[in-house]
């Protein structure tokens, strides 16, 4: 499954990022609607939920994420969404880690 959020806030530290494999962290906005799929291994096998998807989160309750490879760039966002069967775009998609 896939959840939609909207980016809240993120640090300075995502825009500065330049290293080759992490330069999509530049593109992250505040107020983007971004798309995170959960997949195993994220996924647990009992629950089959992904830690941090928001589960039982009403769509005003402030989320907090972390970008894998950065530490420095995190931020928040609020769930808008969850779809059962990802159709999320090429651009602003993620991945539960």
């Amino acid at each position: 499954y896939c959840v939609e959020f909207k980016t809240e806030s993120l640090s300075h530290h995502c825009a500065l990022e330049n290293r080759p494999y992490a330069r999509w962290m530049q593109y992250l906005r505040e107020g983007h609607t971004v798309c995170v799929a959960c997949q195993p291994p994220a996924m647990n096998s009992d629950t089959h939920r992904c830690s941090g998807d928001g589960h039982n989160a009403d769509g005003g309750k402030i989320l907090h994420w972390e970008a894998v490879g950065n530490s420095q760039c995190k931020g928040t966002w609020k769930k808008i969404r969850q779809l059962e069967h990802c159709s999320c775009p090429l651009v602003h998609s993620f991945i539960f880690t």
